[in-house]
């Protein structure tokens, strides 16, 4: 006889046992069929009896298939959805066996499909969840594993060799762009991470919440985070669209982009810089940089008191007598306020110093570590248990002082200290945190996840809704991600920059920081994050002399160009004109469209695409950036860029101010090492327009305002906007060599040209320079006659 097996069952355990195997017999009676529902342009399948689903994009093949649920399913149901944001939707409702649902959904005009979970305790008592598997997917693209490739947080690599992503986890075919696009669209209590895998030549996704503590009382339910997911010809636009149903979800309205200056890294009074210096680089950059669009000076560390141990000094409440400020902090906000710029402070807002003779009777206000010691982490210092009343009334009369002073623009360093988990700086990828690795916080309720958000609304609420919130940073714990997410209006998105030149490909395999593409890097990982989420900030930017200035230049045109946070820290009033005409050109921000081209080719896109869809006529701009020491020849097909392929296009080089061969079909240009080409790109024309300005790097995006021509009259006319001060030149092509034609003569308004405005012309071959000068900031009208050349 074989052997014989018993199971002995607690008498708490025995009724649910028995309740899930009448719901199992129940469901399997019923002969369960597949569950189908749809929108415009998804439809999802629902297997009850193999507990599987799938979903395909219109008549396509299945780009999701065996799609599992975790857990023990024993029913499923089509109902509807409700959405307080997307509105009224479909559904699969499927019950497990614990209690716990999923609820897969389907809204109108949305191209996701919808995963949301609620986990149930059963038991009688709390249960403590550290992380929950959400599920788990098959992947069909139509191509083999080893043709593709995963973008996520650590860059792009093969699929079984990415190492864990946060918020988002992006599967592409490099040949096509069509991608399957996963990420987490909720972030209130947990942290969503994803995995892939290969399996029998298949690309397999893991979907998992990470709570640290997560308790659901007896009985109760939790409603976990929610996950979407979907197919897209363009990964990057499904990227893209995946941040904008974030900004829909957080109701993200983020203030004007602003531009400035970070005392941290500069090559003169570094660090906080002092009262004295301050004033006279805010005096200088107020007459040579605001009307360009700089705005604002940021003080950062070690203007405050306090004991210095572990890390910064954290008496944010008061100034050290000793120190850079010892006539306090408001004098100098002041001082920047009479010039028109906004002062701007860095702090750490969720972590102290417990061993500061200050907190000797208040060590209750921090996290304690499962064993009773004080939660500090390296460099961060103890975190504060943002739970209790005592700490969250610190914090606002915090916030509150500081604004007191006149300080408008908050840098929040240290962000992850508010989440309660370990500093593991260089964070892209994975790595194992110990979240949860403490005693129940005073609310034993509140997440990690939710302790840091908390105290990120509570810093909104005390400062006032005017104040720029800048968060920092990222790469010490990416738990962050999540913790800041419809809470700040920019985002430090990478580690420590620094004034040195490092290859990409080391920088990435050693996971390491300080060099000049550190922010490049992350910057065009997250690059569709940028002004839909938050302003991605990748560190500032440098132009010193003591770069190259071929180096200084690909630097501040790439954060010109892709439009991201713009910072510098420069001494500035020791810059040279050059280095110092880099910055005019590479502010304020534009609001064209910029995405990486070769976003799924290589882990460091050299190829950028602007494009200003709501200008008339359109302007675009490539963006060639040369990461490599030895020269390039940087090209692509111009169909895959997002150019027409039977179009000619003339071309312009910004920096070096002179007219490229033009194109058809592809592109192909010679870019010097560690250097870069701005080039402004327009389809030829057979008469003249427009081609470049010499304003700004995106050449006419930020001052044509109007461009016209009239064949009738054979005049081509506009408006410019033209800083007081500062020649602006209109490079414009000419017509085709058998349309060719001459221009006679420029002429301004009265108005224009009774506030002192003057225009002139240079002619060369194929091109029309127009010279604009005004001696105050105006918006001028100008018009060219032209005739026909013999």
């Amino acid at each position: 006889m074989g052997k014989k097996h018993f199971i002995i069952l607690s008498p708490v355990a025995l009724p649910v046992v028995i309740a899930s195997a009448i719901c199992w017999l129940l469901a399997a009676s019923a002969h369960a069929t597949e569950l189908n529902i749809a929108n415009e342009t998804l439809s999802l399948s629902y297997d009850d009896q193999k507990a599987r689903f799938s979903a395909r994009h219109g008549d396509d093949a299945p780009f999701l298939v065996g799609g599992e649920l975790e857990g023990k399913p024993v029913s499923a149901k089509t109902a509807a959805a409700k959405d307080p944001v997307f509105g009224t939707g479909k559904c699969i409702r499927v019950a497990l066996v614990d209690g716990s649902a999923y609820s897969l959904e389907l809204y109108p005009k949305l191209p996701f499909v919808f995963v949301r979970r609620t986990q149930a305790n059963p038991g009688r008592e709390t249960a403590v969840f550290a992380s929950i598997p959400m599920t788990r997917f098959h992947l069909n693209l139509g191509k083999p594993a080893a043709a593709l490739r995963t973008q996520g947080t650590a860059g792009l690599t093969a699929p079984d060799k990415h190492p864990g992503s946060y918020l988002f986890l992006t599967l592409a075919d490099p040949a096509t762009r069509h991608s399957v696009v996963a990420g987490w669209l909720t972030h209130d209590r947990g942290s969503g991470v994803l995995f892939s895998e290969v399996q029998n030549d298949a690309v397999v996704f893991r979907a998992r919440q990470d709570y640290g503590q997560l308790r659901v009382a007896p009985g109760k339910s939790a409603a976990l985070e929610t996950l979407v997911l979907g197919y897209f010809a363009d990964g990057r636009l499904g990227e893209e669209q995946f941040a904008d149903a974030i900004a829909r979800h957080y109701r993200i309205h983020l203030p004007p982009q602003v531009d400035g200056y970070c005392t941290w890294y500069s090559d003169v009074h570094d660090r906080a810089g002092d009262e004295k210096s301050i004033v006279e680089l805010a005096r200088y950059a107020a007459r040579e940089l605001m009307p360009f669009g700089f705005s604002f000076v940021q003080i950062d560390d070690e203007w405050q008191d306090g004991i210095k141990t572990n890390g910064p000094a954290r008496g944010f409440d008061r100034v050290r007598p000793d120190g850079p400020y010892p006539g306090g902090m408001k004098p100098v906000a002041d001082q920047f306020k009479k010039l028109g710029l906004t002062a701007g402070i860095w702090f750490m807002p969720f972590a102290r110093n417990h061993q500061d003779p200050e907190y000797a009777g208040r060590q209750d206000w921090f996290v304690k570590r499962t064993d009773g010691s004080p939660y500090e982490t390296k460099w961060g210092g103890t975190s504060l248990d943002l739970t209790r009343p005592e700490v969250r009334a610190h914090l606002q009369q915090l916030v509150q002082t500081i604004h007191g002073w006149g300080y408008d623009y908050f840098k929040m360093d240290g962000l992850w200290t508010g989440s309660a988990t370990e500093q593991i700086y260089v964070n892209d990828g994975y790595k194992e945190d110990h979240m949860g690795n403490y005693q129940p916080f005073h609310d034993p309720n509140v997440t990690s996840i939710e302790m840091m958000r908390s105290g990120l609304k509570l810093v909104r609420n005390a400062a006032g809704k005017d104040v720029f919130l800048s968060g920092c940073n990222l790469s010490q714990n990416m738990r962050s991600l999540s913790g800041s997410i419809g809470l700040v209006d920019s985002m430090r998105i990478g580690p420590d920059n620094l004034e040195r030149w490092a290859s990409w490909r080391e920088e990435i395999a050693e996971n390491r920081c300080g060099s000049l593409v550190t922010g490049p890097i992350r910057g065009t990982r997250l690059y569709f994050l940028n002004r839909r989420v938050w302003y991605n900030d990748p560190d500032p930017n440098y132009v010193r002399a003591s770069m190259p200035l071929e180096q200084a230049r690909l630097i501040a045109s790439w954060v010109g160009l892709s439009g991201q946070f713009n910072l510098n820290s420069d001494w500035i009033p020791a810059l040279p004109p050059e280095r110092l005409d880099i910055l005019k050109r590479t502010m304020p921000a534009h609001q064209a469209v910029a995405r990486p081209v070769d976003y799924f080719d290589t882990p460091m896109p050299s190829i950028w695409l602007v494009s200003d869809h709501d200008a008339a006529p359109q302007r675009q701009v490539l963006g060639l950036f040369n990461w490599e020491s030895t020269n390039r020849v940087i090209s692509y097909d111009a169909a895959k860029a997002g150019l027409d392929a039977a179009q000619t296009y003339a071309a312009f080089d910004f920096w070096s101010g002179t007219p490229l061969p033009s194109f058809k079909g592809a592109f192909a240009f010679e870019v010097p090492a560690t250097a870069c080409r701005v080039i402004a790109i327009r389809p030829v024309s057979d008469h003249p327009q427009i081609l470049s300005t010499s304003r700004h790097v995106t050449q006419g995006m930020m001052d044509v305002l109007e461009e016209k021509w009239v064949s009738a009259s054979r005049t081509l006319s506009g408006k410019s906007h033209v800083v007081g001060g500062d020649p602006m030149e209109l490079r414009i092509t000419i017509g085709a060599a058998d349309k060719a034609y001459r221009a006679k003569g420029i002429e301004l308004t009265g108005a224009d040209a009774r506030a002192g405005a003057v225009a002139s012309l240079a002619r060369e071959d194929g091109l029309l320079r127009a010279r604009i000068v005004s001696p105050a900031s105006r918006d001028i009208r100008w018009t060219i006659q032209f005739e026909k050349a013999p």
